[in-house]
């Protein structure tokens, strides 16, 4: 929590302003009740109609400007709890940005999205409502109990055996609800989990029939989320009870003591009523004081979860080193291994291969053979946990990332579009691009079709996630968006899958002629996709089983064999 605090910088002004302006509301609201006593001792006792209404004016008065400075606190309140807030989520969502594939593996999308938004939400409440209350409810509650001693000593005496006895319950139940907030939250983390999975993965659940399935889990876990919500709940439920029999007990004593004084005459009427008055802001104050305790733990827990993430550090950084080599060599694997941090074992193993300017590199094999995996490093996605990856001769961990990464244009494996026109998808591979530069790309990834039937060219409105587009155009536009910035690199994960065999051919015919002779790797599951490759990779659970050309994988390698043939049925004759 308190390194969150550093984001309240900026808004000091309004933290001082806010309460201050609370503490002058209530040092008014402690006026009146002396007020009312003289309006019962003197006005009403003396029959003294123009001294009621004075006070009555009086009251008004004082109501005026506690409601102004009520509404100032608000301002300053709200302001400081906002800025603060947005600050924060600025910061996280550059914080997330900076971590690599496994520190985001490990933490979970779905707690991301939560920490940023519910998490986010709860902070700026706790904050708002701490700024507007805090000071304002111990100041009541000291104030009320003062002046009441400044009344009369000997009846405010109950006041000093009440309030230690409030602030037990009060803040025994704080401590007990605390961390079981952070359970809550933790639970809410789940079943938001299940409802992402459940909204992405929709058209595969009903494809296979299992929606009861899936409602059955996702009841589970708001069942197990309701379940805590209700336990916490019940704790935090007693506190009002509690301190409304504790204080109401008070009154009672109150009452019937000052009933004492006043027939004895010691006290007024007035009096009695200005003290039963204050009993009656304590009881009010240390309600709101209660829930108040009880938005701030709720608030303490969330932004936890919120510092949790910011003491992820990420495990990428760059090894300064001079030792840049002179090689005619593009990328260049050296002895590479990878194990991913869930993992106990090698994704791949061993992997050696290197690949000049111009070339295109083919790889295959088995599903889960480490192809992908592959390609990642390349681009530091993941570092390479034995070895060497080396990008014009040097070591990939020695490059800033930014740089690196503009030399290389990676389409996926699953073709990712986001909302806004055409133009402004494919300006994320250079912002700078013109729109001959666009065209130019689009023709190559076989997308010019795609243009010519909207009537808004360029302009055309891309849907969220693109579904106004089908498989094979959502391909052919990631394609298109990775050649707008003419990478050095071009990466293509499997990302002609939906691409007819004839379109297929026809893009890599334009790739091949690409005049700025750009390295590519194309990853694919066909052999038709990669046999005109310089030479084709063969992966085999995680090793470079042959390397070669599709006539020499043909005669030297079993499992470029295997799936040549189950593609194409070959027999021989």
């Amino acid at each position: 929590m308190r390194r969150l605090l550093v984001y309240m910088k900026g808004y000091c002004k309004e933290c001082v302003l806010s309460p201050l302006f609370k503490m002058l509301e209530a040092g008014f609201e402690l006026i009146i009740p002396l007020v009312v006593a003289s309006i019962i001792d003197v006005g009403i006792a003396g029959n003294d109609g123009s001294y009621i209404i004075k006070a009555c004016l009086i009251m008004a008065a004082l109501g005026l400007i506690g409601l102004t400075c009520t509404l100032f606190a608000q301002y300053f309140a709200a302001k400081a709890s906002c800025g603060f807030v947005a600050k924060i989520r600025h910061a996280l969502f550059s914080h997330i940005s900076s971590l690599s594939y496994t520190e985001i593996d490990t933490l979970g999308t779905s707690t991301l999205i939560t920490r940023m938004t519910s998490d986010a939400n709860q902070v700026q409440s706790g904050v708002n409502l701490t700024l507007r209350l805090f000071m304002r409810s111990p100041i009541i509650v000291l104030g009320a109990m003062t002046m009441a001693l400044i009344v009369d000593v000997k009846t405010s005496l109950i006041f000093l055996a009440t309030i230690p006895l409030l602030a037990l319950v009060v803040f025994g139940i704080m401590c007990l609800t605390i961390p079981l907030y952070k359970k809550v939250q933790n639970k809410l983390d789940s079943v938001l989990n299940t409802s992402r999975e459940n909204l992405s993965g929709v058209r595969v659940i009903r494809a296979f029939r299992l929606e009861g399935n899936e409602k059955n889990k996702f009841h589970q876990k708001t069942e197990d989320l309701n379940k805590a919500q209700k336990f916490v709940g019940r704790i935090s439920a007693i506190m009002n009870p509690l301190t409304y029999a504790i204080v109401n007990i008070s009154i009672a004593i109150l009452i019937w003591s000052g009933a004492i004084e006043v027939n004895s005459g010691n006290l007024t009427q007035g009096e009695v009523i200005a003290i039963y008055n204050y009993m009656s802001q304590i009881l009010i104050e240390l309600i709101k004081l209660a829930n108040l305790i009880i938005t701030i733990t709720k608030s303490v827990a969330s932004a936890n979860r919120i510092q949790g993430v910011f003491e992820v550090q990420p495990s990428q950084s760059i090894t300064l080193t001079d030792n840049n080599e002179k090689t005619d060599n593009v990328v260049e694997f050296r002895n590479v291994s990878l194990k991913y941090a869930s993992s106990p074992e090698y994704t791949l193993e061993n992997i050696n291969f290197s690949v000049k300017k111009g070339e295109t590199v083919g790889i295959i094999g088995a599903t889960a053979s480490g192809k992908t995996s592959l390609i990642n490093l390349i681009g530091r996605f993941y570092d390479a946990t034995c070895g060497e990856v080396l990008v014009d001769g040097k070591n990939v961990n020695s490059y800033d990332t930014e740089i690196l990464r503009e030399k290389i244009g990676v389409v996926p494996q699953k073709a990712v579009l986001f909302k806004g026109t055409l133009r402004e998808n494919l300006l994320w591979g250079d912002k700078n691009a013109s729109d001959s530069d666009i065209m130019r790309a689009i023709e190559i990834a076989q997308a010019k079709d795609i243009i010519e039937a909207k009537a808004q060219g360029l302009d055309f409105q891309i849907e969220q996630g693109g579904k106004n587009l089908s498989g094979g155009q959502r391909q052919r536009l990631t394609i298109a968006r990775a050649l707008v910035g003419k990478p050095q690199i071009l990466i293509l994960d499997d990302s002609s899958s939906a691409l007819d065999y004839a379109t297929d051919a026809s893009l890599r015919r334009e790739i091949a002629k690409i005049e700025y002779n750009s390295v590519v790797f194309i990853v694919s599951q066909r052999t038709a996709s990669i046999e005109h490759a310089d030479k084709i990779i063969v992966l085999d659970d995680g090793k470079i089983e042959s390397i070669g050309t599709h006539s020499e994988l043909l005669e030297k390698s079993v499992v470029y064999s295997e799936i040549y043939n189950s593609q194409f049925r070959r027999e021989d004759v």
